[in-house]
């Protein structure tokens, strides 16, 4: 049984890719990008490695309509064993799937970019059951800052230098206008999920802002009286 170092699973996911989405964030990152959002998910906790096939059984539970599954982090290639068992386990319940639903795609975030995984032949094993994957590290300075409208803002990225691949038919189809890494119309969008725990209430912040939109919330918080507390993005 396969498993997989999990740090989070949300559904409905509406801000990283087309449609209504299932989220699955990984756990265990080395690269550190500076600015990260997801610094809560850079250390990798053995105790929470969950089999792959609990988190196939999440997915078949969910409600439709189901867009489509992405995959982030963390860095889920740094995972290859477990990312390929997903991957292809999602492929395996999709192709099952009443013909009526949805077309349901996989995309794939990473913080390699797309030469180093293509050049992997464990990689392009992962990459051949995706239908996308949108590659390459953050870099904090090729992130539009807020306030951007329109042109000057960027679909799905967090910074322009990452690319979009699309890697099927379907993935042309919902990716290939982004796919050219050209300013696109809608800018980045953020959705946020509370949860309740054994150590209290959590808010998530879900998508990609732009440069500066997080110490442009805490500060507009703290001018309401609401105190943030800890946060991820900060080191």
């Amino acid at each position: 049984m396969t498993g997989l170092l999990l740090a989070k699973a949300h559904f409905p996911v509406t801000a990283l890719g087309p449609g209504v989405r299932a989220g699955i964030w990984t756990q265990g990152c080395t690269l550190h990008c500076h600015g990260c959002l997801s610094r809560d998910t850079w250390d990798a906790d053995p105790a929470k490695e969950v089999p792959v096939e609990a988190v196939l059984g999440w997915l078949a539970s969910l409600p439709e309509p189901l867009h489509g599954v992405t995959i982030s982090g963390g860095e889920p290639f740094q995972q290859p064993t477990a990312l390929l068992a997903l991957v292809r386990g999602i492929r395996a319940w999709r192709d099952g799937r009443p013909r009526e639903t949805m077309p349901l795609d996989i995309l794939v975030y990473s913080g390699y970019v797309y030469s180093r995984l293509s050049r992997s032949a464990e990689s392009r094993e992962i990459l051949e059951a995706c239908d996308a994957v949108i590659a390459g590290p953050y870099v904090d300075r090729l992130n539009p800052a807020g306030g951007h409208t329109g042109r000057g803002s960027l679909l799905w990225r967090g910074s322009a230098n990452q690319r979009v691949v699309p890697l099927s038919p379907l993935g042309a189809e919902r990716y290939g206008p982004a796919a050219g890494n050209d300013t696109q119309e809608a800018g980045p969008r953020m959705q946020v999920s509370v949860d309740e725990g054994p150590e209290g209430r959590r808010v998530y912040y879900i998508g990609i802002p732009r440069r500066g939109d997080m110490e442009h919330l805490s500060e507009t918080l703290d001018r309401a009286g609401v105190r943030a507390g800890d946060v991820s993005w900060r080191p």
